[in-house]
């Protein structure tokens, strides 16, 4: 069953070409009953009437403008006529216009002169002697006044409206951004993971490889059998190799026929003796004190653990030189509130005198890796010779 997201289009609007014809119709709506009043009609009503209406075409534009403008043809109108004229329409559309489309300084401003024009307007229509009918005055005013607080009030809404929907499209959008560059940085995460864990298998095993091949290479001169053996154990170290690397690529492709990637579990504190053996076989002298197979501590720290004496026993086949010794001690420590996993990986080779071509990523993958448990990282030169690595993993 799936599920639909709503609709989270912008509201439709008029496009710039929609806005100018809603203009122009409405201009010519308003001036459509003065051709009908041409015939017989007062010069002054016409004139008048057509100056208020024709400026409202730039109300969108310049809304202070042409708000002003009407105004100004209507201070004419009462001083030309004693009556009402058909461009009176346009005051309310310039009103709502100015509180619409500019500032709200400007809307209170149009507001205030509504109010003293309601006034104006009334006394002039009705008369100030003495038989003035004051109630009809005051009707009037109230009138005209509800009218321009109408369109005020109905052009401020729309401007809060368009300013509030144009703060939700944007929080859209920046929201869309947002999780495109959460998106960007989960997959530079997940580049760098794989990344540091082709070079924990690639490394591991080469360096594997290479000293056993090596070995072999001599041996095959005086003892066969021995050599046989050595490249017995190449070609295992080499499997287990391309294992690995077909285990992490199935990840990001799925190679069985039902889509799903052939996977096998990652690897951990009971897979330290396998690497310790491992170590031996290709010629070191290893002392190892491991922690119990059965100690449970979540996955990612076996790993990390586990990775943190890979490249370390890699480093010593690169760096520490022949005939080595190398002590190993991993444990876990602590109680339930507070555990970890102590990692020690100490050779006697040649130490600081070992060269390097500044090209390694062994140590900065590991404290990547340990610095994701919120962990740290000592590696360093022991004195007297051979080189020291030890970490402290959260568990």
């Amino acid at each position: 069953m799936s599920t639909s997201l709503p609709d989270q289009r912008p509201p439709r609007r008029l496009g710039p070409r929609g806005r100018r014809w809603f203009d122009r119709l409405l201009v010519l709506g308003l001036l459509a009953p003065l051709a009908l009043a041409a015939f017989g009609g007062d010069l002054a009503f016409l004139l008048l009437s057509a100056a208020a209406i024709v400026p409202l075409l730039w109300r969108r534009s310049h809304p202070v403008a042409v708000f002003w403008a009407v105004t100004a043809v209507h201070v004419l109108q009462v001083l030309a006529v004693d009556e009402p004229v058909l461009g009176q329409v346009a005051w309310p559309v310039a009103v709502y216009s100015v509180a619409r489309h500019a500032p709200a300084r400007h809307g209170w401003a149009a507001l205030a002169v509504s109010a003293l024009a309601a006034v104006t307007a009334s006394l002039d229509w009705g008369g100030t002697g003495t038989n003035a009918q004051w109630s009809t005055v005051v009707a009037n005013t109230m009138f005209l006044g509800a009218i321009a607080a109408t369109a005020w009030a109905l052009g401020t809404l729309g401007r809060t409206r368009q300013a509030y929907v144009d703060a939700l499209v944007e929080r859209s959008a920046r929201v869309e951004r947002e999780a495109a560059q959460q998106v960007a940085l989960a997959a530079a995460d997940e580049r760098a993971r794989i990344a540091r864990e082709m070079h924990d298998v690639v490394a591991h095993g080469l360096s594997v490889i290479v000293v056993q091949a090596d070995g072999a290479r001599y041996a095959a001169r005086t003892d066969p059998e021995v050599a046989a053996r050595t490249l017995e154990t190449v070609a295992s170290t080499g499997r287990e190799a391309l294992t690995e690397m077909r285990r992490m690529l199935g990840l990001l492709r799925a190679e069985d026929d039902g889509g799903t990637p052939a996977l096998r579990p990652q690897p951990g504190l009971a897979d330290l003796d396998a690497l310790v053996a491992e170590a031996r076989t290709a010629g070191a002298r290893v002392e190892a004190r491991l922690p119990d197979p059965a100690a449970v501590v979540p996955d990612g720290v076996g790993l990390t653990a586990y990775r943190v004496v890979q490249e370390a026993l890699t480093n010593v086949r690169k760096h520490a030189g022949p005939d080595v010794a190398v002590r190993i001690e991993v444990a876990v420590t602590g109680s339930a509130g507070g555990r970890a996993v102590e990692v020690l990986v100490e050779d006697d080779g040649r130490g600081a005198a070992a060269a390097d071509d500044g090209r390694g990523l062994g140590l900065l993958g590991m404290r990547e890796r340990v610095g994701a448990h919120g962990g740290s990282v000592e590696a360093h030169a022991r004195t007297g010779g051979g080189f020291s690595v030890s970490a402290r993993i959260p568990a």
